[in-house]
């Protein structure tokens, strides 16, 4: 499996960066700084069957040829260092990564409900007899993830629903953090300040216990109509 890796001397940790659906990881690169610039390493690696990589491809192959690429990552760091980051087409990977592996955290940037939602925009990625046997379901995959999830989406995208990470959000609601952002299509997330200002909230904030006792979970919104009793 060909890749390109962004690698520092002493770094926060890795990103596993799982593409969007192109020909190859070639042009990549760019968008390898909005992590490194954070003090991470940046790994982004071609799906079987793309680019320089070999391989029939299925969702069954992938799913095996990321998860070496994981178990690699792990000769090298702890596992508790690695970041998974799916964007579009690769959010169902990063998922199943997620779902059978212990990560720090899994980033979903436009991610579909399941693929065969949107198999005749991907049908240059797969043969529609392939999406329809190898559906992607990411819905079902994050059922299992037991890291914090942050789920990226844009409310103009065409090519993958804003309501789609609308969906898988209520999923798993106590993990999970959706940002959403006012405007935008599917490919020019990195044009928006918005979008570097959420990884800066997603990747140097620390999480909060909320002591409950002092807000007003319990509290009631009593109707104007009701009456007061005596």
């Amino acid at each position: 499996m060909a890749c390109v890796s962004f690698l520092k001397g002493e770094s926060k940790g890795v990103f596993l960066y799982l593409k969007g659906n192109s020909k190859s990881i070639k042009g990549w690169g760019k968008f390898a700084v909005d992590f490194t610039r954070h003090g991470y390493n940046v790994l982004i690696v071609d799906y079987r069957g793309f680019g320089k990589s070999t391989g029939k491809r299925s969702q069954k192959a992938i799913n095996r040829d990321l998860q070496l690429v994981y178990n690699k990552i792990k000769e090298l760091t702890s596992e508790e260092r690695i970041i998974l980051y799916g964007r579009s087409h690769g959010s169902g990977f990063a998922t199943k990564l997620a779902s059978m592996n212990n990560p720090k955290m899994l980033i979903l940037d436009a991610p579909y409900y399941s693929l065969t939602k949107v198999t005749a925009r991907y049908a240059p990625f797969m043969p529609l007899s392939l999406l329809m046997k190898y559906p992607l379901p990411t819905y079902k995959w994050l059922k299992y993830v037991q890291c914090p999830i942050h789920i990226i989406h844009r409310t103009h995208d065409k090519l993958i629903p804003y309501k789609s990470s609308v969906k898988l959000a209520q999923i798993k609601p106590k993990l999970t953090k959706l940002y959403t952002m006012i405007g935008g299509g599917h490919k020019n997330l990195n044009n928006f300040e918005s979008y570097h200002k959420m990884l800066d909230d997603i990747l140097n904030s620390e999480p909060k216990t909320i002591d409950l006792e002092i807000t007003s979970i319990n509290g009631i919104h009593t109707s104007k109509n009701s009456k007061k009793k005596a």
